[in-house]
């Protein structure tokens, strides 16, 4: 979380049960910020220490965007939403500035995964390299890919390796292979 303030900004934080374990969702008045997979105990401690620090001050109690995204993953695990329509506050995302205030690389490659990666499909890393104007920065999306704050809303697990391979994932791979599988791009697991 690169992410620098001059200014306090209002947040707020829950964790939702989902499939695939826990999720810390944090947002402010601007969008839903982050979504962290795994978030035991620790874990969610750990983190809300750092958005502390990020956001330059203690959560408010509630934020509407952090209901909405709450209960848009919800139907989306339910397999009733296909695109989420939650707002999203790119500020955790590392290298979001360029040197003329543009977004940098990996927000301009997270923003067009979220734009143009409909449910249900894939895109190899050049691939998506290419869609930002980047030939040649497949592993560059990649640690794009590690960096994103947003991941299942901003859709990181549709992205796979050119050589037909899963690739890699923040969450762990079989979380992915279960986001896959509930999309329909992977067979569902027999247990």
């Amino acid at each position: 979380m690169n992410a620098e303030r001059d200014q306090q900004t209002d947040w707020a934080w829950r964790v939702l049960d989902t499939p695939i374990g826990p999720l810390l969702l944090a947002a402010t008045r601007e969008g839903l910020a982050l979504v962290g997979f795994h978030a035991d105990e620790r874990t969610t401690h750990r983190t809300l220490s750092r958005l502390r620090q990020t956001f330059g001050r203690e959560p408010v109690p509630e934020i509407p965007h952090l209901a909405t995204a709450a209960d848009e993953l919800t139907r989306y695990f339910d397999g009733g939403l296909r695109t989420f329509t939650v707002p999203l506050d790119w500020s955790l995302s590392s290298g979001t500035s360029g040197s003329s205030g543009s977004p940098g690389f990996n927000e301009r490659v997270l923003r067009a995964l979220a734009a143009d990666v409909a449910y249900g499909t894939v895109v190899g890393y050049q691939d998506l390299a290419d869609r930002v104007g980047e030939p040649g920065a497949a592993r560059a999306v990649g640690a794009a890919m590690g960096s994103n704050p947003l991941p299942v809303v901003v859709p990181c697990h549709r992205v796979v390796a050119s050589d037909g391979g899963i690739g890699g994932f923040g969450g762990g791979l079989e979380t992915k292979r279960r986001l896959l599988a509930l999309e329909g791009v992977l067979p569902q697991p027999l247990f």
